[in-house]
């Protein structure tokens, strides 16, 4: 049994190369995307894509952001922290052990998605149904850049 760090690498590994499988410029997503940083309620979303319609004012005003949210245990799922949903689509990522016990158990958001991990796959289990985006399109394409600009330093 691996622990839950290594589970949360995993997951993680899977999802990235499921955003952007193939290195794509024209992919827009980033980790650690945190709004509101320095208040009291600063929330971080652990990935977050970006797909515009096209490259037009109205396009990319009219694009969707998709918010995944890492979850690697029962107890990670418990936790009151990375409920982060703030996309039009938004999901959790989980071994599909914990989707099975947590569907088992009805515990999952109506709205939100699953994508489970299983024999060195990730797969859709449960489609998200469009939320409310509670940021403004500016606001979120600046933190997701500001995001991605971090980990190009690295």
């Amino acid at each position: 049994m691996i622990d839950r760090k290594e589970t949360t690498k995993i997951l993680s590994n899977f999802l990235e190369k499921h955003l952007d499988p193939h290195n794509d410029p024209r992919i827009y997503w980033a980790r650690e995307v945190t709004f509101d940083y320095g208040t009291d309620h600063a929330v971080r979303v652990d990935y977050m894509l970006f797909k515009p319609v096209d490259n037009s004012v109205a396009g990319i005003e009219k694009g969707d952001f998709y918010c995944y949210e890492v979850k690697s245990s029962i107890e990670d799922f418990k936790s009151p922290h990375g409920h982060n949903f703030i996309g039009d689509y938004n999901y959790y990522v989980m071994p599909e052990e914990v989707y099975n016990n947590l569907s088992k158990n009805n515990a999952l958001p109506y709205k939100v998605g699953v994508y489970a991990y299983s024999n060195n796959s990730l797969v859709c289990v449960k489609k998200a149904k469009r939320s409310l985006q509670t940021k403004a399109v500016t606001e979120m394409l600046l933190m997701m850049f500001r995001s991605s600009n971090r980990d190009k330093k690295r």
